[in-house]
């Protein structure tokens, strides 16, 4: 900005937008200055650099702006957990179902832990068999984005929406 700009020649646009020409620093912060405001590089990196004369505290108030209105646009992936087990009932598992969908509709990832008690721990091949049929239930809305595998007394499984 102004004085701080080292380079000897630039690519000066003024505040109207119009494209005034390669000329010295020097020449360009007068123009700025008769103007009552600032010469500002915009990009440092092209060759000449190219500065804009603008009011500086303006300028800064709208990046500021559109970096807090992309920020209000973004969405943050939560990791949703949906617990089973291994006998589940019919219509339990179509009431946990629906849930997963509203999860993979609003774009979060879920986590499916099948929990094992007791004597369960004995016959794991139901609890995968139990997955595999979220797996292929899921198949059009969500893809297994962590295989299903032991871990301790439970099985896991993460899916992630399409």
């Amino acid at each position: 900005m102004n004085e701080d700009i080292r380079v000897p020649r630039v690519l000066l646009i003024d505040q109207h937008g119009e494209k005034q020409g390669v000329m010295p620093t020097s020449a360009a912060i007068e123009a700025a200055q008769e103007a009552g405001l600032d010469l500002v590089e915009i990009v440092p990196t092209a060759d000449p650099p190219v500065c804009k004369i603008l009011d500086y505290g303006k300028f800064k108030f709208q990046e500021q702006k559109k970096k807090n209105e992309a920020r209000k646009k973004q969405k943050v992936v939560e990791l949703k957990e949906i617990k089973l087990r291994p006998n589940i009932d019919i219509h339990d598992y179509e009431v946990k179902a629906k849930s997963m969908h509203r999860f993979f509709e609003e774009g979060d990832k879920v986590k499916i832990t099948l929990r094992f008690r007791g004597r369960e721990l004995a016959h794991p091949e139901l609890g995968m068999k139990l997955l595999q049929k979220v797996k292929t239930d899921f198949e059009p809305v969500a893809k297994v984005e962590y295989e299903p595998r032991m871990e301790g007394r439970q099985m896991i499984m993460i899916l992630a929406p399409r």
